[in-house]
């Protein structure tokens, strides 16, 4: 069965990345199930989208056939980003844990496609997300724990991520997480879990 996935890399460390490592392995599990499946790698941490101005602003809320040739220049980050969103059947996001939440970049390309009239709409009962059709996987990576314990209520990733999503209208959204790669009780078996959390889940 033929599959668009969108692959965004959010990490700084490459192939040393454990949330690099837990996307990757997400989807060769994608690809097993769906044979034909085409995979579009975004890297945010090569090359990031540019954050919004008030020339974005102003873009976005001006009718298409009143765009000046900056306002045309400065929405094509915005324009290719959303239309990548808008035609992948499955998002795939490697989310590095920085300082609690999650990277610059990533935030970067969530305001760029979260667009009134694109992703998400307006009626008489409030906002309602246009991107019904999608499943999210999440590859969170952490150097301590957060899915539980001490530090759960510091994680402001997922719980992000989730709100923000729900807002676009995804709402079949699945996290894997690799954590504790700093704490050395549990760094040895960390990534080995994540993994096999991949592998035993029914894609």
């Amino acid at each position: 069965m033929s599959k668009k996935i969108l692959n965004i890399v959010t990490s700084i460390k490459g192939d040393a990345s454990f949330s690099n490592k837990l996307s990757n392995a997400v989807l060769e599990k994608l690809k097993a199930e769906y044979s034909e499946a085409q995979v579009q790698t975004l890297d945010l941490s090569k090359t990031p989208l540019p954050y919004l101005s008030q020339l974005d602003i102003n873009a976005f809320y001006t009718p298409a056939d009143q765009h000046t040739e900056a306002q045309k220049e400065t929405l094509k980050y915005s324009d290719e980003a959303t239309s990548n969103l808008i035609d992948a059947d499955i998002v795939v996001i490697g989310v590095p844990l920085y300082n609690f939440g999650i990277p610059a970049v990533l935030k970067g390309w969530i305001d760029q496609v979260a667009r009134a009239g694109k992703t998400f709409t307006y009626d008489a009962s409030g906002p309602k997300g246009l991107l019904t059709d999608k499943k999210v996987f999440l590859s969170i990576a952490s150097g301590a724990i957060f899915s539980e314990g001490p530090y759960k209520s510091y994680d402001f990733s997922e719980p992000y991520l989730r709100a923000v999503l729900g807002f676009l209208g995804i709402t079949d959204v699945t996290t894997f997480r690799v954590e504790g790669t700093a704490i050395p009780e549990f760094a040895e078996n960390a990534l080995r879990k994540a993994l096999t959390a991949v592998e035993e889940f029914a894609f």
